[in-house]
């Protein structure tokens, strides 16, 4: 009786722990993709051209310059997190995050400042990424510390799905604000709303962060390593940080062409109502919240390898089909279920690889490398995504052409699943021949 009492107890604050530190995830990546989702109406107003492709490049080519600073923050504040704790790294991400996005909410446009103009929105975007590099691993990790032993898939798994209720939250509230206003009052200021809205709730979600206690695994050690051996640990283990970004290649380059890109695509390439395509977007949203539970759940019962390399296998047999078929015939019915396939592929992967992520970085480096693993995929092809989709679009005039992309990215990450959870020699010193069988808890 007291046994069942006391695991009710456990139950009920590890909850309350995983939606606080939750809730402040989903801000910071609603903050951090509504650029992309208003990347035309940015591109409007603080990249003006002649070329309707230019502006729009230059407005998806500052998106993707945010994730170049993901790496960089990934080792500056992965180490802090690393040193001085979970909760302490979490309440300064939130910060920064909030200032880069109320920056670029506020910032008058390029008929107002002439070129000062898109470079402060430059300055915001970097800003924002420079806190989005630490967030996702220090989310993650804290996750997988309070899991209890064989959860850690089903625990981890709640870092992408608060991404996911981000997703929902900002389509929805596209939805609203198509529905409400001219596609004129959207370029023309619309846009700032939702970014306005994220800065609103800000304050709560700060105080969420606050009340957050220090994982029990990070309390329990006896002495916390500095920033030189942090990083002196990195290089020493350079080949789990190398398979690490291959491996999150897959997750972050399908996320942001599901997510982000979708109102872009559906709008721009396939010329279809953007109503229709903020809807996609949250089905894409609520298929990927209901799936990445059960795949880390699941992740945590048969291991993770059957399902990553089923996920990435078929996306890359399957992505440049399903784009073709959507292309040669777009309708809202086609995009929702190529879409909807492509989350689910996401999902499923993502599921499964987060937890094995944590599993291989060594405890005194686990965020850093965690992060910087996962920032170096999103900085090199996740978070270019949408520059580079357009682009491929437009050099060869084939509007299947990302599915391309999104199979190149699924190749990278299988052939880093393959070493991963093999039992390689040169891996032989990183605990993975313990993950490869699911030993390490």
């Amino acid at each position: 009786m007291i046994a069942s009492s006391r695991q009710s107890t456990s139950g009920s604050t590890n909850l309350r722990r995983i939606l606080r530190v939750a809730s402040g995830n989903a801000l910071e990546m609603y903050d951090f993709q509504i650029f992309g989702f208003y990347a035309p109406a940015i591109a409007h107003v603080f990249f003006p051209s002649t070329s309707e492709y230019a502006s729009l490049m230059l407005s998806l080519t500052t998106f993707g310059a945010g994730f170049l600073m993901r790496p960089l923050g990934a080792i500056v504040l992965g180490s802090y997190i690393d040193k001085h704790g979970r909760r302490a790294g979490l309440l300064l991400t939130l910060t920064l995050m909030a200032f880069g996005t109320l920056s670029i909410a506020c910032l008058p446009g390029y008929a107002v400042l002439g070129l000062a103009a898109p470079l402060l929105v430059l300055l915001g975007r970097l800003v924002q990424g420079f806190s989005a590099g630490v967030e996702l691993g220090g989310v993650a990790v804290y996750l997988s510390e309070i899991a209890p032993p064989g959860r850690k898939g089903f625990y981890v798994s709640w870092q992408s799905g608060s991404q996911q209720a981000a997703v929902m939250f900002t389509s929805a509230l596209g939805i609203v604000l198509a529905i409400s206003f001219s596609t004129a009052q959207m370029a023309a200021w619309g846009w700032r709303i939702p970014l306005l809205a994220g800065c609103a709730l800000l304050p709560l979600l700060l105080f969420l962060r606050r009340s957050l206690e220090e994982t029990p695994e990070f309390l329990a050690r006896k002495r916390r390593p500095g920033t030189r051996e942090i990083l002196e640990s990195l290089l020493a283990n350079w080949r789990l940080v190398l398979l690490g970004m291959m491996m999150s290649t897959f997750s972050t380059v399908s996320y942001y062409l599901a997510t982000v890109y979708t109102p872009t695509y559906g709008g721009s390439e396939l010329h279809l109502p953007p109503t229709g395509t903020l809807v996609v977007t949250l089905a894409v949203g609520l298929s990927a919240f209901l799936l990445l539970p059960t795949s880390g759940a699941l992740s945590d019962r048969i291991g993770r390898r059957p399902i990553l390399i089923l996920s990435t296998s078929a996306a890359i047999l399957t992505a440049y089909p399903a784009l073709a078929w959507l292309s040669t015939a777009p309708s809202f019915q086609r995009l929702l279920a190529v879409e909807v396939w492509f989350a689910f592929l996401f999902a499923a992967y993502q599921g499964a690889m987060s937890p094995l992520m944590v599993e291989m970085m060594p405890a005194k480096m686990r965020t850093t490398g965690f992060a910087l693993a996962y920032s170096s995929a999103t900085a090199v092809f996740g978070g270019f995504t949408p520059a580079v989709s357009t682009y491929l679009i437009h050099a060869t005039g084939d509007r299947a052409m990302p599915g391309v992309w999104l199979s190149l990215a699924a190749a990278i990450a299988l052939s880093a699943v393959l070493i991963v959870t093999a039992r390689t020699s040169f891996l032989a010193n990183s605990r993975v021949t313990q993950i490869a069988t699911g030993d390490v808890q």
